[in-house]
């Protein structure tokens, strides 16, 4: 038997699964959430500012790993092959001339200019404005396979702001690297700039890489945009990986710290949708809903079926991002999950400030009334608001609470709600949150229908498409058409095991591990007509509501 690792790298936590690439079984799992980013460290919402320290992701990676070892038959570590990292993106950092991020250095520990800038850090949307901007006029417009607008969330408009607001980081900094290759780099011992491997998946969707025109923008286009960036693109790289490529073997030092062999084969790293759509047997005309905080959309076409299509407002069209010999891909929506848990945090202040300063019961009892409350608040929201028949859903929302990512990135984009009463409850207002983000999902299938990408099936990965039923079936009547929930819980480390018994060398290619490996699915959700017809009358009000706030709230 052989056996291989998938790891999770998302943005609260990562995961590590342990799978027998012959059968596609999982052994086990383990999952760790990040312990200063749970400490709210280096983060200031209010200026939305998301910062990860590297040792982090160090030290969830040896927890993750080791502790789903410990619950594997004996044996298991001996004889696993491979191992693929997936993670957000885009997430950059600074690095030295080594590869080393600049916040390993003693000088840079406490310097969130110097970590992760991970993928909802909206610092940077001045600097998106001027690349698009810029690319408007140039003679290549470098943003024109991902979807013609760049997003406050992508590579160059981070790393331009971080070089702008920091001196330090701006002195030291040599070159920049994605988490996605920063991982496989640091466990193959091959971080250095010039033989790092990059992410075609990164580069492609997130840097503006593109082959035809000879990988990143051209020096002149980055120091036009600003001096600063010069230097910066002979430092990075020309040619990328795609995540079936193998990067190297464990290093005797990390098979040590890991309790395993030099004799795994690493992956090239990838974003956590594209390899969660892969677990999830993605196919043309499949597409994969990675449904948590935010949501990411994927899908793979052929070359036939692309041929010089360029479809406005996605997040990306790459050759190979997804599967290699496929186009790759990308839509989202920069914040759904992330809406229930900021309403939960609305109605839970009185739990959070007033009955956690009680003298009333004994302070082991009021935890658990806190705990056990805060646990309640989404179930009970979403039980009561499966209740309301949608002709009574009377409160219209849109879903741009964290901006707007697809279709059309707007990050300047604030959230609304209307047609609030005196009568109206915190199920009512909760239903129509949850409205909100299935009307924002059929924006981008429509997106994708309308330019002529054909949509044969809706495929939910992640924890809401396993947990929550209210959710689904809102999603489901909205866009009506059906949605499968894949079986795996843990979609995208599973996909990420799948390129790591490629690059081990178990299957020749990623279909043929999808075939042999791949799990099924849970549950199907299928549209109720007459709500569905419903839905269909209400998505126009939604569509107008969503031009008056942007024409009339949007702020800058």
């Amino acid at each position: 038997m052989k056996f291989v690792i998938g790891l999770d790298y998302g943005s609260d936590s990562a995961r590590a699964v342990v799978v027998n690439a012959n059968t596609g079984e999982e052994l086990a799992s383990s999952v760790k959430n990040y312990p200063r980013w749970a400490e709210g460290k280096y983060c200031v919402p209010t200026a939305n500012q998301y910062r990860q320290h590297p040792l982090d992701y160090v030290e969830v990676l040896e927890y993750t790993v080791k502790d789903a070892l410990s619950k594997c038959p004996a044996g298991t570590a001996e004889n696993v092959v491979g191992m693929a990292f997936d993670t957000t993106g885009s997430t950059p950092v600074f690095t030295d001339k080594s590869g080393t991020p600049l916040a390993l250095l003693p000088e840079f520990a406490e310097n969130p200019n110097a970590m992760f800038v991970l993928w909802k850090d909206h610092t940077a949307i001045q600097e998106a404005e001027e690349i698009n901007e810029l690319a408007g006029k140039w003679d290549i417009d470098y943003t024109s396979y991902e979807g013609g607008i760049y997003s406050s969330e992508w590579f160059w408009a981070k790393a331009l702001h971080v070089l702008r607001v920091d001196e330090k980081v701006r002195a030291a900094g040599y070159s920049i690297v994605e988490h996605c290759d920063w991982l496989p780099g640091l466990l193959s011992g091959k971080t250095e700039p010039s033989i790092i491997c990059r992410s075609r998946c990164a580069s492609g969707h997130k840097a503006m890489w593109l082959d035809k025109w000879g990988g990143l923008p051209s020096e002149a286009f980055l120091t036009t945009l600003d001096p600063l960036l010069a230097g910066y693109r002979d430092r990075l790289y020309t040619e990328t990986c795609p995540s079936n490529k193998k990067v190297g073997n464990l290093t005797p030092e990390w098979a040590a710290r890991l309790g395993l062999t030099t004799n795994v084969a690493i992956a090239a790293g990838a974003f956590d949708c594209h390899m969660g759509a892969v677990g999830a047997e993605v196919k043309p005309g499949s597409l994969v809903r990675v449904i948590g905080t935010s949501t990411c959309d994927i899908m793979v076409s052929s070359y036939e079926e692309m041929g010089h299509k360029l479809i406005p407002g996605i997040c990306g069209q790459v050759d190979g991002s997804v599967i290699p010999g496929l186009v790759g891909l990308e839509a989202g929506q920069s914040a759904f999950g992330d809406i229930y848990a900021w309403f939960k945090r609305v109605v839970a202040w009185p739990i959070e400030n007033i009955l956690a300063k009680t003298t009333l019961v004994d302070e082991a009892t009021k935890q658990k009334l806190i705990e056990e409350t805060l646990d309640q608040i989404i179930p009970a929201l979403s039980k009561e608001a499966m209740l309301v028949p949608v002709s009574e859903s009377t409160i219209m929302a849109t879903d741009w609470m964290n901006g707007r990512r697809t279709p059309d990135a707007n990050q300047l984009l604030k959230g609304s709600i209307t047609g609030i009463t005196l009568g109206s409850s915190a199920p009512l207002i909760f239903r129509a949150l949850v409205e909100a983000t299935a009307y924002g999902s059929k924006a981008i299938v429509d997106r994708f229908i309308e330019n002529g990408v054909e949509i044969k099936e809706i495929i939910g990965i992640g924890g809401i498409s396993l947990k929550s039923p209210f959710v689904m079936q809102t999603m489901s009547d909205v866009l009506n058409m059906p949605i499968k929930v894949a079986k795996a819980e843990q979609a995208c480390a599973f996909g990420a095991s799948m390129f790591a018994a490629v690059v081990a060398g178990v299957y020749e290619k990623v279909e043929d591990a999808q075939a042999a490996m791949g799990m099924g699915f849970a549950s199907e959700y299928f549209p109720n007509p007459e709500n569905a017809k419903l839905y269909a009358e209400l998505y126009k009000k939604y569509v107008s509501l969503g031009q008056f706030t942007e024409n009339e709230l949007s702020s800058k």
